[in-house]
């Protein structure tokens, strides 16, 4: 069944927004609003959530607030309770993540959190919300947030990778469960680009040319679910769609072409990868 954003937006509904207090979250929760949208809006820590929700509020916005760990399943079931109990759920936006420094050999309890927060929580928003969703067999939307270096795998941070690249292949296998089952919710993998969020300004005080506003992701991820698409990468000030899409090819052609894994970064290959993404090969 194929399931268009305007049946979604003509209907309206709750949309529940995990990560929600900053960044991307905060302003696809404000978009949504705008849109007519009641939220419920998820984070971890109560005053960001408070002041994210006071900013909603005072340009019009319906907002309701909870507190959780999405890492937590019982936590989530306890959040899907209170969104299925305040109204009808139209979108689910699993965005929450969290990123720290780590090897392939050490590091491991920034492993865990990193692997709990970025997938099993995004494993946690499915599994608490996507049935019941299901049984009210109204158009809906599930969003999950996922990364770029999920899809190229870029050396540097592996833990971090490897929870994108699972929330990846999850997506896409509920985008097609949803489809067999015919049910009327639509799926997509947002692909944040280079984007100017809370988790970057940490270390970086003004927003680099390079990287978009969370405003400006925000708006081709919707400009793109209303176009259908699952896979929504977006791209920045420096990076457009074509290189993206060159990018994912390189990709994939160290496994159909044996080369070496992460080749783009092999100094054996650089000068091929290099050609190939200026689209001189």
């Amino acid at each position: 069944m194929t399931v268009s954003w305007n049946a979604v937006a003509d209907r309206g509904g709750l949309a529940v927004i995990t990560g929600g207090a900053s960044g991307v979250g905060f302003e696809a929760a404000r978009r949504l609003a705008a849109d007519g949208f009641e939220l419920l809006l998820v984070d971890v820590a109560a005053e960001p959530l408070e002041r994210a929700a006071a900013v909603i509020a005072s340009d019009g916005g319906r907002v309701q607030t909870h507190i959780a760990d999405v890492s937590d399943a019982t936590a989530v079931d306890a959040l899907a309770d209170r969104a299925f109990d305040i109204g009808e759920v139209a979108v689910v936006m699993n965005n929450a993540g969290i990123s720290e420094w780590t090897t392939s050999w050490g590091e491991r309890q920034a492993l865990d959190r990193i692997l709990a927060v970025n997938f099993i929580g995004v494993l946690n928003g499915m599994q608490s919300f996507v049935p019941c969703m299901i049984e009210a067999s109204r158009p809906a939307a599930v969003i999950n947030t996922g990364s770029k270096q999920g899809i190229t795998t870029p050396p540097g941070n592996p833990a971090y990778n490897v929870s994108k690249a699972a929330v990846k292949v999850l997506t896409e296998q509920l985008a097609h469960e949803l489809r067999q089952a015919g049910a009327p919710i639509s799926a997509h993998l947002f692909v944040p680009g280079f984007t100017y969020t809370g988790m970057i300004a940490a270390h970086v005080a003004e927003k680099p040319a390079a990287a978009w506003t969370s405003e400006q992701t925000v708006a081709y991820l919707f400009e793109r679910v209303a176009a259908g698409s699952f896979y929504i990468l977006c791209p920045d000030n420096a990076v457009t769609p074509a290189i993206d899409a060159r990018r994912v090819m390189w990709t994939a052609g160290d496994l159909a072409q044996d080369r070496p894994a992460l080749s783009r970064w092999h100094p054996d290959w650089s000068e091929a990868f290099a050609r190939f993404e200026a689209g001189e090969d």
